[in-house]
């Protein structure tokens, strides 16, 4: 009897603590390519959207073997651990669905098969607010990749205000956000500790400020003017290359050649660490997927693939630091193929990545010895960058089992002011 109440409590820990366990999102295979997932709305480099409207996830397969894929859908709290909610009570209809829609590349050195998936559809709709995650999986029912998405509700109101730190150790370096909620005709119980907000810069979940709680608490308004509590890194306008004309060197790419796939070339980057601010649009990270040789207005399935040659010139001040390249692209992972080697015979740091033909925006960044990963230190920082922010609003209400998105703010730092 000891021996069973001893096993049932041991399997009740077990399950507490991998149900608490964060939704990370899972990296694809080195065979999984050109990941996309948008929303019907422009806010994020992610789906966030109303209940209703479309999300859409691309990817391509480099096996080109028109393997099946099943899609899973879980419902997440604020923090992105599951939800004590059942399937049902946040899907219309099933998941664990194949995804039916995929076509093969047309006319490419590197094949491919070119994966859609839409929700809603005909299986699957999704009946509630709150953090979600899409998990793919293979026939084996082995998890490949998965990603992050948001519905939300109109329910509340969320302005954002841009302003420099008051704090002089950062104040050329790092942008604030100074946030006002009015809640109007909705009431809001317990705000201090049911109101919980989600701060974004760029749509990069590995840089977001969490667990901040309302400064002051006016009528129906929940004011938020802290100083570094909400401050970010400025960062630097990222850096970009097209490829949409597979054959020709433009802008940003110093030669092209075609040996068994094509070759790009860029043009060796500098540390920009000291170097004084210089605007020039960018798209904050993110990419597209364009070509030039195409007859459909996208080319997802006629875009070929390109090797893209990185390079940045070495200093000794990185000393020992790992250093990688990211964006959007790889959905700002720090792994073994966007990580730098260094040449001695040129002196710079160089990788190859296989990418699809588009527009790219990228960014070099360092990972000492503890981990710790430094955004700014070869672009570094600056007051009058221009980012996106995003504030997403989060609220239990008493009695529910879960977090529900009653909101959203967004803006540029394109406003920004003293």
């Amino acid at each position: 009897m000891k021996l069973n109440r001893w096993f049932t409590a041991f399997f009740s820990l077990t399950v507490f603590f991998t149900q608490a366990q964060i939704q990370e999102e899972i990296a694809p295979p080195e065979n999984i390519k050109s990941v996309i997932f948008t929303g019907s709305s422009n806010y994020a480099q992610f789906p966030i959207v109303k209940i209703g409207e479309q999300i859409t996830l691309t990817f391509d397969d480099l096996y080109a073997d028109e393997a099946n894929y099943y899609y899973r859908i879980e419902h997440c709290n604020y923090d992105w651990t599951p939800s004590k909610i059942m399937k049902t009570q946040y899907l219309n209809g099933l998941d664990n669905q194949r995804i039916i829609t995929y076509r093969n590349s047309l006319a490419t050195l590197q094949p491919y098969t070119h994966y859609t998936l839409e929700i809603p559809n005909r299986s699957t709709r999704l009946k509630i607010t709150g953090n979600h995650i899409l998990k793919i999986f293979d026939s084996q029912d082995n998890l490949v990749f998965s990603r992050r998405f948001i519905v939300y509700s109109d329910a509340v109101a969320a302005g954002i205000a841009l302003k420099r730190t008051r704090d002089f150790n950062y104040i050329n370096t790092h942008q604030r956000l100074e946030i006002t909620i009015n809640s109007g005709d909705f009431q809001l119980i317990n705000p201090q500790n049911e109101v919980k907000l989600c701060l974004l810069q760029n749509s990069n979940f590995k840089t977001a400020i969490y667990n901040i709680a309302p400064q002051f608490i006016s009528g129906e308004q929940l004011l938020y003017k802290y100083d570094m509590a909400t401050a970010f890194p400025g960062g630097n306008e990222y850096y970009f290359f097209d490829t949409k004309e597979v054959r020709v060197a433009q802008n940003s790419i110093a030669k092209v050649e075609l040996k068994n796939r094509y070759n790009h070339y860029l043009y060796t980057n500098e540390i920009r660490q000291y170097k004084d601010y210089t605007y020039f649009s960018d798209i904050n990270g993110d990419y597209s997927i364009q070509t030039f040789d195409t007859f459909e207005s996208d080319g997802s399935n006629e875009a070929d693939y390109t090797f893209v040659r990185f390079s940045l010139a070495y200093e000794p001040t990185l000393d020992l630091n790992e250093v990688y390249v990211y964006g959007k692209f790889n959905n700002y992972e720090l792994q073994e193929e966007n990580k730098l080697t260094y040449n001695p015979d040129t002196g710079t740091l160089n990788t190859a990545i296989l990418l699809k033909q588009g527009v790219y925006n990228y960014k070099f960044v360092t990972r000492d010895r503890n981990g710790i990963v430094n955004t700014g230190r070869i672009s570094g920082d600056h007051w009058e960058t221009e980012n996106e922010y995003l504030v997403v609003v989060y609220y239990r209400k008493f009695g529910d089992l879960y977090d529900s998105v009653i909101g959203l703010g967004s803006a540029s730092s394109l406003n920004i002011s003293n």
